[in-house]
Order: structure tokens, then C-alpha cells, then sequence
């Protein structure tokens, strides 16, 4: 967690920032909870157990700075609250979702699977992906397993 911290110390500097103690604590906290898309209010929650003194303002600037450094993109699933996400190190892209409408669980495809989707955008449209991200909306194994359907709420002969 440390080299991370650091890494994000410097890509912070590097923009004229400082990792102040209230962006180390959102930090830490992102990184500790990094598979559950935390909400503002979530991550703010978790933050005032580390530091009371912080506020609820602070932690959204901070979220909003590390999503325009690209450190947490900022994701929406469609039930209407922002989301934060941090990006991986070793990951050219953002990864992927699986989004249950039913249950509103979110699975994550870390693979790139769009690599050959970007080299012909680049080809046949002289385009340069720079990112990208695909969210399936669908219904999870957990809901269809739970009520032994289809997916389409049909149940098997």
C-alpha cells in the first residue's frame, strides 16, 4: 500500500499538489476498500473513523481531484450516485463491470478485451483510443441461481 501511496504522492506533486493528511486518509481509504466502489458518503464514513476532523466537503474535493488526475475514475451505474474506483498501476484501461439489475451487485473483467476493437478504430478511422470503459447491465448467477430462471424470470422445463 505504501508504494502505491507514494506513486500517487508523486503524481500529485507533479501537478503542483500536495498529499495533504485529508487526501492521504480518502487515500487510504480507497486503497483498503479498492473491490467496493465506494460512494462519496461511503468513502466519507469510512475516512471520519480514521479522521474525525474531516469533512464531508473535503472528501468530495478530494475524490474530484483524484478523478481529474486519473488516480479514481468516477463511474456511474445508473442508480444515480457517483462512484470511485481506483485505477491499477499495470492496467493500460479501466476495467470492466458486470451490473446486475436485479440485485445491483457489480462484478469487474480486469481483461482487456477491446484491444482489437481500438487497433481498428485506429486503422480504418485514424482514431487514437486514449480509454475507454464497458459496463454490461445484465442479471448476476447469484440472482439466477436464487430463483432458478432464465434471466428473462422464465423457468426451466
Amino acid at each position: 500500500m505504501e508504494a502505491r501511496i507514494d506513486k500517487i504522492k508523486q503524481q500529485l506533486q507533479s501537478q503542483g499538489y500536495k498529499l495533504t493528511p485529508q487526501r492521504e486518509a480518502t487515500l487510504r481509504v480507497l486503497l483498503e476498500n479498492e473491490e467496493d466502489h465506494l460512494s462519496a458518503e461511503d468513502v466519507f464514513m469510512l475516512v471520519k473513523e480514521k479522521a474525525p476532523e474531516i469533512g464531508l466537503a473535503t472528501v468530495y474535493r478530494t475524490l474530484e481531484l483524484l478523478s481529474e488526475l486519473h488516480v479514481v475514475e468516477k463511474i456511474n451505474f445508473g442508480d444515480g450516485v457517483a462512484r470511485y474506483d481506483l485505477r491499477t498501476d499495470t492496467a493500460k484501461h479501466h476495467h470492466h463491470h458486470l451490473i446486475c439489475v436485479q440485485c445491483g451487485s457489480m462484478d469487474e473483467i480486469r481483461e482487456d478485451w477491446l484491444g482489437p476493437l481500438e487497433e481498428r478504430l485506429d486503422r480504418e478511422f485514424n482514431f487514437t483510443v486514449m480509454d475507454h470503459r464497458l459496463d454490461f447491465h445484465g442479471i448476476c448467477h447469484r440472482c439466477k441461481d436464487k430463483n432458478n430462471t432464465d434471466g428473462n424470470g422464465n423457468r426451466p422445463e
